[in-house]
C-alpha cells in the first residue's frame, strides 16, 4: 500500500495547492517525491492538465542557466494556479543521478561531452529516471489519463509505457540562453531519433 500524507500548501505566487507526499516507493531510492493539486479533486470525467517535473536544485532552486528546469517549472505552476491540474515532483536530479554525479557531468561537459555522454561516461545510464513513481501518485489521485505539459516525447513514451494516458503534448515554451544552446540542442536531437519502444518493466 502506498504511503501517502496530505495537507494544504499556501504559496506565495500560485495560490493554495494540496501537496501529496509519497514515501517507501520501492522504485524511491529513499526519496519522498510529491504532487501539487491546483483546483480540487479532478472529476472523473475530466482530463487534467498535468506537468511531472524532476528535480533540478541548480535550476529550480538556484536558477541555474545551464539548463530550462527552472524556467519550466515556473511556467508550470503558474499555468496549473490558472488553469487547475496537477505537477508531479519527482526526486530524480540529474536524470537519475544525483547531484554529486550531475556536477561531476557538468565537468565532463565542459571538457566537450554532452549532457548524455556524460552520464555514461560516469557509469550511468543515460537516464535512469523512473517514471511508474509519477504513474503511482497521479493513480493515488484518481487520475488514469492526462494532458502533459512537455516538450519531450520521450516522457510521452515513459508514462504510456507505465499505464498512464497522454491524451494530448502541451508545449512548454523554450528558453534558450548562451549557456543551455548545447544542451537544448542535444536534448532535441535525442528526441527526434528512432527509439525501441518503451519497456514495461519500468513500471
Amino acid at each position: 500500500m502506498l504511503k501517502t500524507s496530505k495537507t494544504t500548501l499556501p504559496l506565495d505566487k500560485y495560490g493554495t495547492p494540496e501537496i501529496i507526499t509519497l514515501a517507501d516507493h520501492p522504485q524511491s531510492d529513499g526519496k519522498d517525491h510529491f504532487a501539487l493539486l491546483f483546483g480540487g479533486p479532478v472529476p472523473a470525467d475530466h482530463t487534467p492538465l498535468v506537468r511531472v517535473h524532476s528535480e533540478c536544485v541548480t535550476g529550480d532552486v538556484l536558477g541555474s542557466l545551464r539548463c530550462d528546469c527552472g524556467k519550466q517549472l515556473s511556467e508550470a505552476l503558474e499555468r496549473l494556479s490558472r488553469e487547475g491540474g496537477v505537477l508531479v515532483y519527482l526526486r530524480q536530479e540529474g536524470r537519475g543521478i544525483g547531484l554529486h554525479e550531475k556536477i561531476k557531468a557538468y565537468g565532463l561537459q565542459d571538457a566537450g561531452l554532452d549532457t548524455y555522454q556524460a552520464n555514461l561516461q560516469l557509469g550511468h545510464r543515460e537516464d535512469a529516471r523512473s517514471y511508474g513513481i509519477a504513474a503511482d501518485l497521479l493513480r493515488s489521485l484518481g487520475i488514469e489519463r492526462v494532458r502533459l505539459l512537455t516538450r519531450n516525447p520521450e516522457k510521452i513514451n515513459q508514462l504510456r509505457a507505465v499505464g498512464i494516458e497522454v491524451t494530448e503534448q502541451v508545449q512548454t515554451q523554450l528558453y534558450l540562453n548562451p549557456h543551455n544552446e548545447r544542451y537544448l540542442g542535444t536534448k532535441e536531437a535525442r528526441a527526434a531519433r528512432p527509439r525501441k519502444a518503451p519497456s514495461k518493466t519500468a513500471r
